[in-house]
């Protein structure tokens, strides 16, 4: 699936200003960064509540298509900056993790 379209299903807005190409694979939901580091796959989509410093380099790390914040969550100013330093993109929707897993299977 393209991030056009995983935007689109999902309602969701990129908020880390990167509009790189991507494709999305597959969903993945964890918020324990040493297992999202083992066991989250390369084109993943990462849904995560965890908004800290951390995110973005267990996301470039883990190789993860996109991270995604459910239910509106603030976004830490840092995890930003390091995730565009990056080139890792963050999105923000306002539905839960459930509710991105079912628009995502959603034909």
């Amino acid at each position: 699936m393209t991030l056009e379209k995983l935007l689109q299903k999902i309602d969701g807005k990129v908020i880390t200003e990167n509009t790189k190409e991507i494709t999305i694979d597959n969903i993945y939901i964890c918020d324990l960064l040493s297992w999202v580091m083992s066991h989250a796959k390369k084109g993943d989509a990462w849904i995560t509540v965890l908004t800290n410093v951390n995110v973005p380099a267990v996301a470039l790390l883990a190789e993860v298509a996109c991270v995604i914040i459910p239910e509106d969550i603030p976004v830490e100013e840092l995890t930003l900056r390091k995730a565009k330093e990056n080139g890792i993109i963050i999105i923000g929707t306002q539905y839960s993790a459930f509710d991105i897993c079912k628009k995502f299977i959603e034909q």
